[in-house]
């Protein structure tokens, strides 16, 4: 932990931040190749992130109520957000409302928008996890490989030892599924939420069996985790969206953002000095004017000689 002055640095919370700052990062890079603007993808993550941090959070402290609400237990540790739990379920489900209100305010396609940060995502993802190694916790069966993750605390049910560190292992799978998602968006020019879609179907395969290692108290329903559940039923979900975006809407979109500002065109017409599109009609209509003036003064100038 590291003290800011009067505000304690946990290492948990330092591995989201980084993992924020790089999603954006990246993000921005990715969506100014696809034509947006510098400073598009940080805006709505203003609305994005905080919405993500709350459904996170959510997420965790209703699916493990019993660490928050049991016995013995202080209620009050459910905002303690700095020391560990947070459901990405959660967090990808309600960051994709602020990302949403975001992308309405700006006008531009939310489907666009998710396709440029997935990658970025999926990183700061990889870095977050490393928040539970300094928490000591999300670590799978014991083992004496040498990798082996070693725990030391016997707080909250820790029995101290070596064990499979699953934190590092969803690490490094989402480190592929960035690379992944980068190859196949510019082998396939996914478009129209696609590329989001295949980082979620990605990302549940790895979490599904990396989950099924873990060995802390979960919820269970027919002898698998609920997260396994969850990652089974929301990678259906990406892979139906997958299979029907690309029936419906192949291809990429053209354009991204709105262009706005002095000079910028619409698509429609041509913007005027004011930066307001003008009528292609009224357009037409100075031209013809423009041509029946500068006939009628080199007739006046052949009369004339």
């Amino acid at each position: 932990m590291v003290d800011l002055g009067p505000i304690p640095l946990r290492g948990y919370a330092f591995c989201i931040i980084i993992g924020v700052f790089v999603a954006v990062w990246l993000g921005n890079k990715r969506w100014i190749a696809r034509g947006g603007r510098p400073g598009t993808v940080a805006d709505i993550s203003v609305w994005a992130v905080p919405f993500g941090l709350v459904g996170g959070r959510l997420y965790h402290v209703i699916t493990d109520y019993q660490l928050y609400f049991s016995d013995g237990r202080d209620w009050v540790d459910a905002f303690k957000i700095w020391e560990g739990g947070l459901g990405i379920w959660g967090a990808i489900a309600f960051g994709a409302v602020g990302a949403w209100i975001g992308c309405r305010r700006r006008g531009i396609p939310l489907p666009a928008w998710a396709d440029a940060l997935a990658p970025g995502i999926a990183v700061a993802q990889a870095i977050g996890r490393w928040g539970n190694w300094f928490n000591q916790e999300l670590y799978g069966r014991e083992t004496d490989l040498p990798w082996a993750l070693k725990i030391t605390s016997a707080e909250d049910g820790r029995v101290p030892g070596t064990y499979h560190p699953t934190f590092l292992y969803e690490s490094l799978w989402c480190v592929g599924v960035a690379v992944l998602v980068i190859w196949a968006d510019r082998r396939f020019r996914l478009g129209h939420g696609r590329a989001f879609a295949l980082y979620v179907a990605s990302y549940c395969v790895g979490r599904f069996w990396i989950e099924y290692m873990r060995v802390d108290d979960a919820h269970e329903f027919l002898g698998l985790r609920l997260n396994n559940w969850t990652a089974l039923a929301v990678f259906v979900l990406a892979v139906v969206y997958l299979v029907v975006s690309a029936r419906t809407r192949p291809g990429r979109e053209e354009v991204v953002e709105p262009l706005t500002g002095s000079g910028a065109s619409d698509g429609d017409g041509v913007k005027d000095k004011e930066g307001e599109p003008s009528d292609p009609a009224d357009t037409e209509s100075d031209s013809v004017a423009a041509d029946a003036k500068s006939k009628g003064t080199a007739e006046s100038a052949a009369e004339k000689s």
